[in-house]
């Protein structure tokens, strides 16, 4: 009796579980689809969608439904900066290497070591570089709140001209919202930073996200940068009769579909319609490679018509090919 008794609680408490966890995946669902509702509204200029959606907004008494926006994008920049420099950066290489008739072995080594060097570099550069500017943002905050607490008069002048120049308020009114707002200390000085300085007060984490940026700098870096040395790697083994010329075209195939997808997640972010995004991607990436293999090929035409390099290459002691 007591063991189907303790079966039982068991049973009611997972039952118990099961419905919590569904209300929770429902309440997510139905934010979800408010939040794309109102993002597909703004995208199709749907007005009476938008109205809709905020008038619903008002009649729900749960704050569930209260309006948000995409904080993915805040992460677009180490993604998309460092995933072209990655892979324009290697693909660079590739044909400036193909440009100039160096052998798959060089183009490998140069590659591997440049993208995995420049991907640190890269990510610490990006840690350091948004450290320091969250800092300096900070230090100007400390300024304007200094300023405010020794001369608060001033301060709130200052604010009230902003307001009648920008906003084309008048005196009266840009009065009555700057001394209103001015009542709440912190709020007032973060909106001197944004309307005064054009500056916006980074969280009190901002280190953690200048380290998580720099992380995701390095790996964007590291992941688009050896797409174009993926066939110099896998053609060898998988179709060791191709010759050295395919190696090339297989690597301008992946880099053109990597560059055109990058564009096209870009878009995600963006008004521009996908395939624009990614064409444009596309083209300003092949520009850049275009650019490197013709430099290759001139730089490689220029040297093989130098007697001393050739004196040097063919040395019968020095065997540079050698080692690939």
């Amino acid at each position: 009796m007591i063991w189907k008794t303790r079966n039982n609680n068991r049973t009611n408490i997972k039952n118990i579980d099961y419905l919590k966890k569904k209300k929770t995946m429902n309440e997510e669902s139905k934010l979800l689809g408010a939040v794309n509702g109102a993002r597909e509204a703004f995208e199709s200029d749907d007005k009476n969608a938008s109205r809709q959606f905020h008038d619903t907004k008002k009649k729900e008494a749960d704050s569930s439904t209260e309006e948000s926006h995409q904080t993915e994008g805040g992460l677009l920049k180490p993604v998309i900066f460092g995933g072209l420099d990655g892979i324009l950066t290697s693909f660079a290489i590739v044909a400036g290497s193909a440009g100039g008739n160096l052998p798959p072995g060089v183009v490998l080594v140069l590659g591997f070591s440049n993208i995995f060097a420049d991907a640190l570099s890269m990510g610490v550069g990006e840690f350091l570089s948004s450290k320091a500017n969250n800092e300096w943002i900070l230090n100007e905050r400390r300024r304007e709140e200094w300023e405010m607490e020794n001369y608060r008069e001033g301060e709130i002048q200052e604010m009230i001209d902003i307001y009648m120049n920008r906003g084309n308020m008048t005196q009266e009114d840009a009065t009555s919202v700057i001394t209103t707002v001015a009542k709440y200390k912190d709020f007032f000085v973060d909106l001197m930073m944004v309307q005064e300085l054009q500056l916006l007060v980074p969280e009190s984490d901002h280190i953690k996200e200048s380290f998580i940026e720099g992380i995701i700098m390095f790996c964007s870096f590291a992941f688009f940068g050896i797409m174009p040395l993926l066939g110099y790697v896998i053609i060898p083994f998988c179709f060791p009769h191709l010759g050295e010329e395919s190696l090339f075209v297989t690597a301008c195939i992946i880099t053109g579909i990597v560059l055109f997808l990058m564009g096209c997640l870009k878009s995600r972010f963006c008004i521009q319609h996908w395939v624009i995004c990614g064409t444009e991607t596309l083209v300003l990436g092949g520009t850049c490679a275009f650019v490197a293999y013709t430099i290759g090929y001139f730089v490689n035409d220029l040297i093989s018509s130098s007697d001393g390099f050739n004196d040097l290459h063919h040395h019968p002691d020095i065997d540079i090919d050698s080692r690939f």
